[in-house]
C-alpha cells in the first residue's frame, strides 16, 4: 500500500479588500482555498509535524499578502500566493490556490457611478485556480459559474431519437434557460490581462447565446450553442489553450389548461411552470490541436 496523492490546506478564507485611489474606492470580495503538498510523507506516516505549515498560518498568509500586494486581479493574486509558498518553504513541492470572486457593482445616481457605494450583483461567480510545482511554471485556469441565462424564443429541439422510451415531443420553439458553468486553461502565465480576458470570454458566452438584440440567433440544440461558444473563444483569444462548458437545461413547461374545458383555451404560449433545479446536463471540452511535428 502507498499514498498516491496528498495535500492539505485552508478552505473558505474570506477576504474583502478595499483599494483607495483618492475619493474613488475599488473592492474585491473573494474566498480563497489553499493546498500544499510537501516533499515528504513523514507527517502522514510517522506523525512527524516538523514540516507542516499549519492551515491557520496559510490563512494568515492570504491576509498578509493581500496587505502587501493588494488584490487587483484574482489570477495574479493566486500566482503571488503559490510563488510565496514555494519560495519561503523549500520542502513544499507543490502549491495550489483556488479563488472565488463575488460581484459588486457601483450604485448609479443620476447617471453617475458612485465613488464608494456598491450593490451586490450576484449574476455569476468568477473563479480561478493556479497550480505550481517547484521548478515549474504556474498553470492557470479561470472560469465563471452560476451564470443563469434565458431566451424565450429562437430555440428548438427536434428530430432526436424516436423509440419506445421517448415521450418528449418535437419543439420548434421553446424557452432556452440554462446555468452556465465554464472554465478555461491558459497556455502561458505572462503577458496576459486576465481580468480583460475574463470579461471577453463572458461576453462571447452571452453573445453566442443571445445573438443580436433585435433578432436574436437560432439555436437548434444546446449542444450546438455550446460548440459555437467554445469555437468563438478559441478563435478570438489565442492565450486560451482549452475551454470546458456545462449547460444544464432549466426546463419551463407549458401550463396544462386542457382540464379547463369551459374556458375554451386552445393555445398557450404565455404561461409556463419553471423547474426548481436544472437537469439534462450537456458538457463538452474543446482544445487546440497540438502542433504537427515535421
Amino acid at each position: 500500500m502507498e499514498i498516491v496523492d496528498r495535500g492539505y490546506g485552508k478552505n473558505n478564507v474570506r477576504l474583502f479588500h478595499v483599494r483607495r485611489e483618492g475619493n474613488v474606492h475599488y473592492i474585491k470580495d473573494v474566498e480563497v482555498n489553499t493546498r500544499l503538498t510537501l516533499s515528504t510523507i513523514k507527517d502522514f506516516v510517522d506523525g512527524d509535524n516538523r514540516d507542516i505549515i499549519a492551515t491557520d498560518s496559510q490563512k494568515n498568509t492570504v491576509y498578509v499578502l493581500a496587505k502587501e500586494h493588494g488584490v487587483r486581479c484574482i489570477e495574479i493574486f493566486a500566482m503571488q500566493l503559490t510563488k510565496h509558498f514555494l519560495n519561503k518553504y523549500p520542502h513544499v513541492s507543490k502549491a495550489e490556490i483556488s479563488i472565488d470572486q463575488y460581484n459588486w457593482r457601483r450604485i448609479v445616481e443620476n447617471g453617475k457611478e458612485h465613488n464608494h457605494a456598491f450593490i451586490a450583483s450576484p449574476e455569476s461567480i468568477r473563479f480561478c485556480k493556479v497550480e505550481q510545482e517547484r521548478y515549474g511554471p504556474p498553470r492557470i485556469t479561470s472560469g465563471v459559474k452560476g451564470l443563469k441565462v434565458m431566451k424565450t424564443t429562437q430555440s428548438a429541439f427536434v428530430d432526436f431519437v424516436d423509440d419506445e422510451f421517448r415521450t418528449l415531443p418535437d419543439m420548434d420553439d421553446r424557452i432556452f434557460c440554462t446555468v452556465v458553468s465554464s472554465h478555461w486553461k491558459y497556455n502561458r502565465s505572462t503577458g496576459v490581462d486576465f481580468c480583460k480576458t475574463w470579461h471577453k470570454v463572458k461576453g462571447e458566452i452571452l453573445d453566442t447565446f443571445a445573438g443580436p438584440a433585435d433578432t436574436g440567433v437560432f439555436s437548434p440544440s444546446v449542444q450546438q450553442t455550446l460548440y459555437l461558444t467554445e469555437k468563438r473563444v478559441l478563435e478570438k483569444i489565442p492565450e486560451i489553450e482549452s475551454m470546458d462548458i456545462e449547460l444544464p437545461n432549466v426546463h419551463h413547461y407549458e401550463a396544462d389548461f386542457s382540464k379547463f374545458k369551459r374556458l375554451n383555451i386552445t393555445r398557450n404560449d404565455e404561461v409556463f411552470i419553471p423547474t426548481d433545479k436544472p437537469s439534462g446536463n450537456i458538457q463538452a471540452t474543446m482544445a487546440r490541436k497540438p502542433a504537427s511535428k515535421l
